[in-house]
């Protein structure tokens, strides 16, 4: 249980991010909302039953904010650790 509240706290950082960094394209935006939203679904699941694609989809992101936002992308990388530990 302790990985799925680091998830969690991860969760809450990412979206404080999103609101403090400078204004992301709408686009970027989006996709980092609708992320957040993939993260609320999973975090009702038993861990039996998660999608591991949401693995790919945390990967994905972290290397397409890398450059630009390299914050929101480390947090990514981090929601990512704790997704692995969680054997998700």
């Amino acid at each position: 249980m302790p990985d799925r509240k680091k998830l969690e706290e991860q969760v809450e950082i990412l979206r404080g991010q999103l609101e403090q960094d400078p204004p992301l394209p709408e686009e970027k935006r989006e996709a980092l909302e609708a992320l957040i939203a993939k993260f609320e679904v999973q975090l009702e699941l038993e861990p039996a039953t998660q999608s591991p694609s949401i693995s790919d989809d945390v990967s994905q992101a972290a290397i397409e904010f890398d450059a630009e936002h390299p914050v929101i992308s480390g947090t990514l990388r981090n929601i990512m650790i704790s997704l692995g530990n969680m054997g998700i």
